[in-house]
């Protein structure tokens, strides 16, 4: 499914309230830009029988007070189930979903630092990780410069 298709299933199945199909409209080039760096048209999620996404907590080696969790999100159902037995854990599944969709996820995931996207199958190496903080900013700007008034022309009389 290419990210134009994406956006728009996003839009049809918000829910049908006055603000949130504006808003993903509103959001969706932001959306788009950040899909466009990364490879796949969809990615593979672990998470619980619960549909909770699997949440996996980075602590940092120079501060290990510093802790971030994320997401990871894998190119393949293989690499997923892969990474899924590594664990040993039989509750928990892999699933695929629109790239846009993780993104759109993201905003409102509070106790999802980032997502880490790998993008080489078959490898952990070659990974583009998007902080929600980041992504926030992004969509903040995109929503200010949207709501900002046009500059009157220097030639309008």
């Amino acid at each position: 499914m290419d990210i134009n298709a994406q956006i728009q299933l996003l839009i049809d199945n918000a829910p049908q309230d006055v603000i949130t199909p504006q808003l993903v409209a509103a959001i969706a080039p932001v959306l788009k830009a950040i899909a466009h760096q990364l490879r796949h048209p969809q990615y593979y999620i672990l998470q619980s029988l619960d549909s909770e996404w699997v949440l996996t907590t980075l602590s940092n080696r120079a501060n290990l007070k510093k802790e971030k969790s994320v997401v990871y999100a894998f190119p393949t159902l293989q690499d997923a189930t892969q990474t899924a037995s590594a664990s040993l854990d039989s509750q928990v599944i892999a699933i695929a979903i629109p790239v846009t969709h993780i993104l759109f996820q993201l905003v409102a995931l509070e106790p999802v630092d980032s997502i880490v996207f790998f993008e080489t199958p078959g490898t952990t190496t070659n990974a583009i990780e998007v902080q929600r903080t980041d992504f926030q900013n992004q969509i903040q700007k995109h929503l200010q410069k949207k709501r900002s008034p046009k500059p009157i022309p220097p030639d309008i009389a």
